[in-house]
């Protein structure tokens, strides 16, 4: 936990000595789509919905770095059962500009923090996830724009078998 708040002032302190020109600030929501997979388990896609906040640092031209602390609710349903996980995320992305200012690959670790569960007392769920996630970008505006992402966990969700976190993700946001 004393990691976390450390890269958060890390960033904070960056954040603050760079050019107002080269952050943005914005909000997004978006919708999940998303399973868990693995040992025994193959469920189907349960779709829910993730909202947040982001902040993108401009470093240099077509490249930048974008924080968010998210809400992301997700899980699958198996046996006509759902097995729900909400999360509060922190996904760290480098942005490469294919087109200046408009389209942008994205890619880079995501933490996730464990606040809520609803699934049957047998899935024994870790409280932290540690995932990868790429996608694309593209501003609409300079103010809106739409994401899609795949989130790919790369740590067990279950305490008692080898389960991780797919999710397919689709936003959309404002910057200023």
């Amino acid at each position: 936990m004393k990691k976390i708040f450390l890269v958060a002032a890390v960033l904070f302190l960056g954040v603050s000595a760079s050019n107002a020109q080269d952050l943005k600030f914005g909000a997004k929501i978006g919708s999940n789509f998303s399973t868990l997979d693995g040992d025994g388990v193959n469920g189907d896609n349960l779709t829910s919905f993730h909202v947040g906040a982001l902040v993108e640092l401009n470093l240099i031209q077509n490249f930048s770095l974008q924080s968010e602390l998210m809400y992301s609710s997700q899980g699958t349903e198996l046996n006509n059962e759902d097995y729900k996980l909400d999360y509060v995320s922190l996904p760290v992305l480098a942005k490469f500009y294919v087109i200046t200012d408009k389209l942008s690959l994205e890619a880079g670790p995501q933490f996730s923090f464990l606040i809520n569960e609803d699934v049957p007392d047998a899935f024994r769920t870790k409280t932290f996830d540690f995932a990868a996630v790429g996608g694309l970008g593209y501003n609409l505006t300079s103010f809106i724009f739409v994401q899609a992402r795949y989130v790919v966990g790369l740590t067990d969700t279950s305490k008692d078998a080898s389960v991780t976190n797919k999710v397919i993700q689709l936003s959309a946001g404002l910057r200023f």
